[in-house]
């Protein structure tokens, strides 16, 4: 019994992670109306944390590919920036 009660609440849980998440990709996507950098994009966004923006905004949005960096083969390179996907794209016009 206490595994199911685990289980369930770890569903839960992973369910309510999933919706934050959307909702700052969501925000990110909706910020990117031309390619922009890491910075730029922060500040649109009001964000002031790098470790923040990195792990609730840019790389869930990567990871699904909705953003894609201009320049994938250096990634730290100091002209990075990055742009919405069409897969973006289609997700942010079905969600408006």
């Amino acid at each position: 019994v206490a595994g199911q009660v685990a289980g369930q609440v770890a569903g839960q849980v992973a369910g309510q992670v999933a919706g934050q998440v959307a909702e700052e990709v969501k925000s990110l996507m909706g910020a990117l109306s031309m390619p922009m950098t890491r910075v730029e994009i922060q500040e649109k966004l009001k964000l002031k944390g790098l470790a923040n923006f990195r792990d609730r905004y840019l790389t869930p949005a990567l990871a699904e590919k909705l953003v894609e960096m201009t320049i994938p083969d250096k990634p730290n390179s100091r002209l990075q920036k990055y742009r919405i996907t069409e897969k973006g794209k289609q997700m942010l016009n079905a969600s408006n």
